[in-house]
């Protein structure tokens, strides 16, 4: 659901062939995924091994692979997912993927693009990243825009209230004010240099599938360790009603705002 956040940024910055990009919290490597498809080497940072194991089965079917020659000479792609972050992995990290083809080995592009990675995670993440990265290298923040345009954060807000009523705390979940994506940034040592909005909706099939999607998202665990899952899922579907429509599907029209900062 995420894809047109992808591609926006991806159009941006000129995602192809011979672009080294680092994804931090990559998830089950959809973003990478795509990143790869326009050429793109391509590294993912993620804590979850389970999710790692899905972008293992996407990204790795064959771990290295040629693509056409661009003017430059072939070039063979590889992909490496590591569990954890990259400070996690310091003492390889600068043996980066396609080290080979580049006098420095660092990456080109790093993005952030889970909107539920605290930002306690992602500034050391950024700064073991940042001797390696090259020159200039871009880095994507994302988040939510703001909650008046986004129907999934009024859901987000509903749902947690089990975990709230107990005196639990949730993890930041980055409903992005103005200007969160820029104190972020600053606060990692980067330099904000351009932002946007795209929109991207959030539609299920039914009922239930929009609160089991929205339960394997990860944003409510800090609710459902502090309640139970059924509550948890219970206070989804009735926030989740307003946004069925007639023939039973769910969509929530959602804003998210990415940031693009340079090391």
């Amino acid at each position: 659901m995420l894809v047109p956040l992808y591609e926006t940024v991806y159009d941006r910055l000129g995602i192809g062939p011979y672009t080294r990009l680092l994804g931090l919290g990559c998830g089950t490597g959809l973003a990478l995924l795509l990143a790869a498809g326009r050429g793109a080497v391509v590294t993912g940072c993620d804590p979850d091994a389970t999710k790692l194991a899905v972008a293992r089965d996407r990204l790795l079917p064959d771990p290295a692979w040629s693509v056409r020659d661009t003017g430059r000479g072939p070039v063979t792609r590889t992909t490496r997912l590591l569990l954890g972050g990259p400070q996690d992995h310091l003492s390889g990290f600068p043996d980066t993927p396609g080290a080979a083809d580049s006098a420095d080995g660092g990456f080109d592009v790093v993005t952030a693009f889970d909107p539920a990675m605290p930002a306690a995670d992602l500034e050391p993440a950024l700064a073991a990243v940042a001797a390696t990265a090259s020159p200039g290298c871009a880095v994507v923040l994302a988040g939510w825009g703001p909650p008046e345009r986004c129907a999934t954060s009024r859901v987000l807000r509903a749902a947690v209230r089990p975990a709230e009523t107990r005196g639990s705390r949730l993890h930041d979940i980055r409903l992005s004010g103005r200007d969160d994506l820029e104190d972020l940034a600053r606060g990692a040592g980067l330099r904000p240099d351009g932002s946007g909005r795209v929109s991207c909706p959030f539609g299920y099939p039914d009922l239930p599938s929009a609160v089991r999607g929205l339960l394997s998202t990860g944003l409510f665990d800090a609710a459902v360790d502090a309640a139970d899952r059924h509550r948890v899922g219970k206070e989804l579907a009735a926030a989740l009603r307003p946004y069925r429509r007639p023939d039973g599907t769910v969509r929530m029209d959602n804003v998210f705002r990415y940031l693009i900062a340079r090391m």
